[in-house]
């Protein structure tokens, strides 16, 4: 591995809560070191002016790691590839990527999640870190294998959006899970009341006719998570909490020393339930869309670090499942691309710094599966995203680099255009 220098940059250190100029020298793979103000003239010796990169004042930050990213291998290889996904997340300053187990067929046995790891490595140029299913196949029936699971390289365990409904089998799983120190990743969400459910409840969804849920089903699913949490000791974490009244019990778990955390998505952070429109499918996503007031609670909840991570929850969609009835309609959205530039919308806005993001979208993350990354400390791994977050940006959907093209940004006007990655302290993104 050849030496880098980046230099003349804003530094964004989430784990110091800090902006500063400066730049890092990289060897190895790693920070080697890092220093304020310009350039040394004795780490500039070390690396050939061909690998200086003058950042211009650019952001640099570590990389995003993004957790419950859904590639569709094996089984719906067309709505989105390992190799489309990385190059996706090279492009969006994701450095690592935890996939879900909810493909065709589920993740949920030691020789597919080996055909995971060995595709990931092959062709896709970020971090892969695959999770499994804790029920076979999803069902909630019977646990997995997760000792030979986590054997085999699994970092978590989850059902997705197939919320468990046999309490005693989960449970189960999660004191078998507490016994190996397993991280379980639950869809909190009450799966009889939410059924069906294309929309939040209240007026907007009466007055358009869409079959809705209460923000409570996510209530009454963390509570009896929280329950289970309390009786066997599992590590825990929300995959998205997206509604005020789940915030207090957050809170509380959290008070009672319970080891839990939770994140939320880009979508429930920028967009609310009036962005559905006249049925526009692309926001159609789950949970569904909430109302400003939900929306409003959760960012503060981020910037307080009640909610720990920022995740894309990237879901594609072909156009065939979008182009439907809202109700039948295929949910979720592609975000790996647009995470940053749209979550800084919400920097503009002055709801959040910088520094607090990078806490949410890489110290936290890394911090939660025992990673080294999501610091600039000399040391950790060099994974580094450098940004300009005032670049202005019209999205257009067909210029993403995933398979699926299913944005609700489509057409938006944002601000923010990541301008390099680095992987392991190599360059695998640059807009020249």
């Amino acid at each position: 591995m050849t030496a880098l220098l980046l230099h003349n940059a804003r530094l964004v250190d989430p784990e110091a809560g800090t902006e500063t100029e400066g730049g890092l020298l990289i060897e190895a793979g790693r920070i080697a070191a890092r220093f304020e103000g310009p350039i040394d003239p004795e780490l500039a010796e070390r690396v050939p002016p061909e690998n200086r990169v003058d950042a211009r004042g650019k952001a640099l930050a570590p990389g995003i790691v993004d957790i419950g990213v859904k590639v569709c291998e094996p089984g719906e290889r067309h709505k989105e590839s390992f190799r489309s996904a990385g190059l996706a997340a090279a492009a969006g300053g994701v450095t690592t990527m935890v996939t879900r187990p909810d493909t065709l067929p589920a993740i949920d046995t030691p020789e597919v999640l080996e055909f995971i790891r060995r595709r990931a490595n092959e062709v896709s140029p970020v971090r892969v870190l695959p999770m499994a299913a804790l029920t076979k196949g999803r069902a909630g029936h019977e646990m997995t294998e997760i000792g030979f699971l986590m054997d085999a390289g699994a970092v978590a365990f989850s059902d997705c959006d197939a919320v468990c409904v046999d309490t005693k089998v989960l449970s189960r799983a999660m004191t078998y899970a507490r016994s190996l120190g397993a991280l379980v990743m639950a869809h909190p969400q009450e799966p009889t009341l939410s059924a069906g459910a294309a929309a939040t409840s209240g007026k907007f969804a009466s007055l358009r006719g869409l079959p809705a849920v209460s923000p409570m089903a996510e209530r009454m699913g963390f509570d009896r998570d929280m329950a289970l949490v309390e009786m066997t000791g599992v590590r825990y974490h929300a995959d998205q909490i997206t509604a005020a009244r789940s915030l207090p019990a957050l809170e509380r778990a959290k008070a009672n020393g319970l080891d839990v955390t939770a994140g939320t998505s880009i979508h429930h952070l920028t967009l609310n339930e009036l962005d559905v429109a006249d049925y526009r499918t692309f926001f159609k996503v789950k949970p569904p869309l909430r109302s400003e007031e939900d929306r409003q609670a959760v960012v503060e909840a981020v910037l307080s670090g009640l909610i720990d991570t920022i995740q894309s929850m990237h879901t594609p969609q072909d156009e065939e499942s979008k182009r439907l009835p809202f109700e039948e309609a295929a949910a979720g959205a592609v975000g790996l691309e647009t995470m940053l530039p749209v979550l800084l919308r919400l920097y503009h806005a002055g709801e959040l710094d910088l520094p607090t993001l990078f806490r949410a979208l890489s110290l936290n993350p890394s911090k939660r599966l025992g990673l080294e990354t999501g610091r600039l400390a000399k040391g950790a791994p060099a994974d580094l995203v450098l940004f300009d977050p005032d670049k202005p940006i019209v999205l257009d959907r067909f210029k993403l680099l995933s398979k699926s093209k299913n944005t609700p940004f489509d057409g938006a006007r944002l601000q923010g255009r990541v301008l390099m990655t680095i992987v392991a302290g190599e360059i695998i993104y640059r807009v020249e």
